[in-house]
């Protein structure tokens, strides 16, 4: 059980709308409650309490019945939803028995309110940024834009800030130079996440993707050139890995949180 769940949890004994009995019951079965095995998969329904977060669903190669059969556990569970690289079939059947689901398109996400859930009040501001080298990255960079809505926060979108035109990102400065982390998208070269580590105090979270020409070797020529960044600041995830890219920022920004 979260702290958010223990937390309304108390409440409500306070308020009177539930006895201490019966939080006692709650609390006992949501401990015992460690996992959900599904015909389709078995899900974790322990790793918001081990890590935080509840579980991702990587869809491709799901059907979208199993896909409807993992939301509906999770949210039994009081979970939030995510699911990442989903098909436009299969998020018609998924909005279909989910009508508050938030399809994106670009990003080939889904995302699944849980209306209990105390991020959904409000996400927070000022604290990510993600940025594109070009429009063709855009799709990596919503991936990761989701992911981070998904953990309660709001990041900052600046596109298309590639070094080609170096003056794009010198006047974006001011909307990421203050922020806990920084997620960059970008392909071809891959130079932009070692141009704007020179600029920032924080992490930056390069990611690769698959976007160039013959050479580019579908994004093994962009990982490379951000692997050995001469920016000490700049960490790699893979190629096109936009939801593992927000997910570390989001890290970074709680623990920052926490610190302070």
């Amino acid at each position: 059980m979260s702290d958010d769940q223990l937390s309304q949890l108390f409440e409500q004994v306070r308020q009177g709308s539930l006895s201490v009995e019966q939080a006692v019951s709650h609390f006992a079965n949501q401990q015992n409650q460690k996992s959900a095995m599904l015909p389709s998969a078995n899900i974790d329904l322990d790793r918001n309490a081990r890590c935080g977060y509840p579980e991702v669903v990587y869809c491709e190669g799901k059907t979208p019945r199993a896909l409807v059969e993992i939301f509906t556990a999770l949210l039994e569970a009081k979970q939030r939803c995510l699911g990442t690289r989903v098909s436009d079939d299969q998020a018609k059947t998924v909005l279909k028995q989910f009508p508050q689901a938030i399809y994106n398109q670009t990003a080939r996400t889904i995302r699944i309110p849980e209306k209990e859930a105390a991020f959904d009040e409000e996400l927070i501001t000022g604290e990510i940024a993600v940025l594109t080298a070009g429009t063709s990255d855009r799709p990596v960079a919503e991936e990761a834009i989701e992911t981070l809505i998904w953990m309660g926060y709001q990041p900052e979108f600046i596109l298309d800030v590639g070094v080609a035109g170096p003056h794009r990102l010198q006047e974006q400065l001011p909307r990421f130079q203050n922020v806990s982390a920084i997620v960059v998208a970008a392909g071809m070269e891959g130079a932009l996440p070692s141009v704007v580590g020179g600029w920032v105090s924080c992490p930056v979270i390069a990611v690769p993707t698959s976007v160039g020409y013959g050479a580019s070797l579908g994004g093994i020529a962009a990982l490379l050139g951000m692997l050995n960044s001469c920016a000490a600041n700049v960490i790699v995830v893979n190629i096109d890995a936009g939801f593992k890219a927000g997910f570390v920022a989001g890290l970074i920004a709680d623990q920052k949180r926490t610190d302070s």
